[in-house]
């Protein structure tokens, strides 16, 4: 059987930010930079580095920022020339050439040098088609005639010339190397004519354009040592080029996007050889093509370093493919084979000793040895003991051999960065869930900050979990399905640590319907507004959530109405209040813009002189938007950072709708044209305090329209996005729910089903983001509801300009709702807790 899937990071924005399109890239290159590369060049120079700065920025909505920083230092670790080579089908030419460009600008703004080997096999049928001539095949090898060569030889220049310049028009220096880089004798003059076999290749060619700053792009034509050219088949000379040069990565681009499982017909994530290719040959859909390509691969990689690996892909996805765990084509690689022990005289303890001084921060810290450690798995009687070939991971499961109905122990998890870069942890995660229904185990605070599986990386693995404030670490589990079994295993836990009242978060997992400990404890300060009454009713209806105070200078002494769980009186908080309320794990701030600041100082003051612990807060104002020390706290673009966060500025309800109809075509926007939002709100948008915004009068039979610029939804849109929009607001005669209707200028044509398509597949996982197969969404269908809706998808005749119509409810979704998200995330339940899904 395949390999599991490579880890699909949290529901975060980057992972499917790509996902969504095969031509991401060049809109965001474009917008970066379109300088003429001569007269301008001196600029340019001045410009990379913080030009740099800023696409690495942007690769963070690709995948997370540990994700694309590691992957750039690994692909930095080598001489320019053993990052990559690419080879580049004819077809790719044809089709993608604008995709391709983009995508390898994109790598070398980022300091990459891919080396870019292309065939042109469409192009030359094509002409030989036209001079009368039928192309001749034998064994699969095109046989070249001296007439077949003639006009192989313009193919090749032509499109070799075709990607230079296309790379020049994006700023991207780039060298035509069309031949003088493979030496060749005939394969058989005699069967195949004028065709190669490859016997040596000119490095100095690639390396002295490296140097020089440009990309080298080769053909696949070759040289006999007296000169004359030979045709070489353009993926055999990729192989014979990366066996030289020993690169990390080995790319193969088609238009497919990878390989395809020829029953289920899904594409094929990842093949791991050593564990996989003889079984995956047996199977009765491997034939042709694919078999081929699986053997090619298998040659090729067992003569390369462990590191290097195969993909396929497209050209568009190439940018994902390279910086994200998740992938987009098909990865092949050699892997690393996996062993299970069941006692520790099968081991070599010397590779167990090896991997624990290098990944175990207990042992590295001093605080254990080895041996100790060693002896005491010696005396564990139900134990198994997983690790790979070369010694990058290790993991030690047991079980209570007096009651084996409790859920087995995951004892240790270790893997080294490569191992990591590698996705063995998956591989190794995939085997123990095989053997082990259920699981629980322990990850300390050290272990989450200093190892190279952060924290997120168990979370997504895990049913549930258990954080003890005091030490930082946290237990998870899966697999338990009784809740009295759930609340054993974590009060087993806790009893091992010294208990402070309310030390422990929990995680909640909803589909289950269980919580089982003490609720979080949360304190409301601004509950008379209409997101803080929309708050107060979600908090009653949360399994693990409980509100501990709320705080309101005009109701102060009132009692709160609409909430069951306990008797709560209105009470007026002030900032130097807050550290007398010990118990309060989280602090949500629903006042007016500019009024929580001295609430958060007072805090971080608290905090600071040893009087308070910190807290999490929550602010649903504008005050902290533009803080890039807070955490922006939209969870379906920014969840891996809001596990765990303390410091969360909720979204606004435009600003919201705005970014949820546009991110998915921020690939696609025209550099030189700015959106533009129509939105229009109903008035409890406005507030409590009385105005002609909020006047059922004034807006009887009226539309009112204000702050028709630099509105500060407008700002923080554009600053959320990274790209100038334009925002104007109006008010309606409705009390709730608010409609948005975008206007998209777009860089290429598109039509309305590529606009639909960018947008299910950007939202197909997305729980509280509803996309409509036609038309357009209602307010009055939305208001009430926990969801944004996303319709339209209209495309100008042109196929420039799409326009794509949003509805919300601006105190759910756009607030209170999206505040409960951040909360569970921030504090460890599931993240949809206490929000009723539809």
């Amino acid at each position: 059987m395949l390999a599991a899937a490579r880890q699909l990071s949290t529901r975060s924005l980057q992972a499917r930010l790509v996902a969504n399109s095969s031509t991401v890239l060049k809109p965001l290159v474009n917008t970066l930079h379109r300088k003429p590369i001569v007269s301008q060049q001196r600029a340019y120079n001045q410009d990379s580095t913080s030009e740099k700065e800023t696409i690495v920025k942007l690769l963070y909505n690709i995948g997370s920022r540990k994700e694309v920083e590691q992957y750039l230092r690994h692909f930095s670790s080598v001489e320019s020339q053993k990052f990559a080579v690419i080879k580049v089908g004819g077809a790719v030419l044809t089709d993608e050439l604008e995709t391709l460009a983009s995508a390898l600008t994109f790598l070398n703004r980022v300091g990459l040098y891919p080396i870019v080997l292309h065939g042109g096999g469409p192009q030359l049928n094509k002409l030989l088609e036209d001079a009368g001539i039928e192309p001749q095949y034998e064994e699969g090898i095109r046989i070249t005639d001296p007439e077949t060569l003639t006009i192989a030889r313009k193919v090749f220049m032509a499109e070799n010339l075709k990607l230079v310049d296309a790379l020049e028009r994006h700023g991207t220096r780039a060298r035509p190397i069309p031949g003088g880089v493979f030496v060749a004798d005939y394969l058989d003059k005699e069967k195949y004519g004028y065709v190669g076999q490859i016997t040596g290749v000119n490095k100095e060619v690639i390396e002295s354009s490296i140097r020089a700053g440009a990309l080298p792009i080769l053909t696949s034509l070759a040289e006999t040592p007296d000169g004359q050219a030979l045709n070489v088949n353009a993926d055999v000379a990729a192989a014979e080029l990366a066996t030289v040069l020993e690169p990390l990565k080995i790319v193969f681009l088609n238009e497919k996007n990878g390989l395809y499982h020829g029953v289920t017909g899904k594409k094929i994530d990842v093949i791991n050889l050593d564990e996989e290719y003889e079984d995956l040959l047996k199977e009765p859909w491997v034939r042709y093509g694919t078999k081929l390509k699986i053997k090619q691969c298998k040659e090729l990689l067992d003569g390369l370093p462990r590191s290097s690996s195969v993909a396929i892909i497209s050209a568009g996805h190439l940018h994902k493919e390279l910086f994200t765990d998740s992938g987009a084509g098909t990865l092949i690689r050699r892997g690393h084979k996996l062993f299970k022990y069941n006692s520790l005289d099968q081991v070599d303890p010397d590779k167990i000793r090896r991997i624990m001084e290098a990944e175990d921060t207990s042992v590295k810290s001093g605080a254990h040895s080895v041996a100790s450690y060693l002896r005491d798995l010696q005396a564990k009687k139900d134990v198994s003991i997983y690790t790979d070939e070369p010694g990058q991971v290790l993991a030690v499961v047991s079980r209570d051999a007096a009651d084996p109905s409790k859920p087995a122990v995951l004892e240790k998890l270790l893997a080294s960065k490569t191992a990591v870069l590698n996705n063995v942890p998956d591989n190794l995660w995939t085997s123990i869930r095989k053997d082990y229904p259920a699981l629980s185990w322990r990850v300390d605070g050290k272990d989450a900050e200093e190892g190279n599986l952060d924290r997120s990386w168990h979370f997504e693995r895990a049913d549930g979990s258990l954080r003890n404030a005091q030490d930082g670490s946290t237990m998870f589990f899966y697999g338990i399905q009784d809740s009295d079994k759930v609340k054993q295993t974590l009060d087993s836990y806790g009893a091992k640590k010294p208990v402070g009242a309310r030390a422990y978060s929990t995680f909640s997992h909803q589909r289950r319907g269980y919580s089982t400990q003490p609720a979080k404890r949360v304190g409301l300060i601004g509950a008379r507004g209409y997101t803080g009454q929309e708050f107060i009713n979600l908090i009653n209806n949360h399994p693990g959530l409980e509100l501990s105070h709320v705080s309101s200078r005009e109701l102060e002494g009132k009692p709160l109405q609409g909430y069951t769980k306990t008797d709560l009186t209105y009470v007026n908080l002030k900032p130097e209040n807050l550290k007398e309320h010990a118990d309060v794990d989280a602090w949500v701030l629903a006042l007016p813009n500019g009024v929580c600041m001295p609430f958060v100082q007072q805090v971080e003051k608290d905090v600071e002189a040893g009087d308070s612990k910190n807290k999490v807060m929550l602010d649903l104002s504008a005050d902290y938007r533009f803080d890039d020390t807070w955490t922006y706290g939209l969870p379906e673009f920014n969840r891996e950072n809001l596990h765990g966060a303390t410091r969360i500025s909720n979204p606004g309800c435009y600003a919201t709708g705005a970014q949820m109809s546009l991110r998915p075509l921020l690939p696609f926007l025209d550099p030189h044209a700015a959106p533009t939002v129509f939105g229009v709100s109903g008035y409890s948008g406005a507030g409590t305090k009385p105005s002609p915004k909020n006047d059922p009068a004034v807006l009887k039979d009226n539309l009112l329209p204000y702050s028709l610029t630099g509105h500060i939804h407008e700002r923080e849109v554009s600053h959320q996005l990274g790209t100038k929009v334009g925002f104007i607001p109006h008010v309606a005669s409705w009390f709730q729910g608010i409609a948005l209707t975008v206007n998209v200028p777009l860089a290429k044509p598109m039509t309305s089903r590529d606009i639909k398509a960018a947008f299910q597949e950007f939202y197909q996982d997305e729980k509280l983001v509803h996309v409509l197969d036609q038309g357009e969404p209602y307010v009055r269908d939305n208001s009430g509801k926990h969801f944004v809706r996303i319709g339209g998808f209209a495309v100008h005749p042109e196929g420039r300009r799409a326009v794509v119509t949003t509805t919300l409810d601006n105190l759910l979704k756009g607030a209170a709702t999206q505040a409960v998200q951040n909360l569970n995330l921030a504090l460890g339940y599931d993240e949809y807790a206490g929000i009723p899904i539809e």
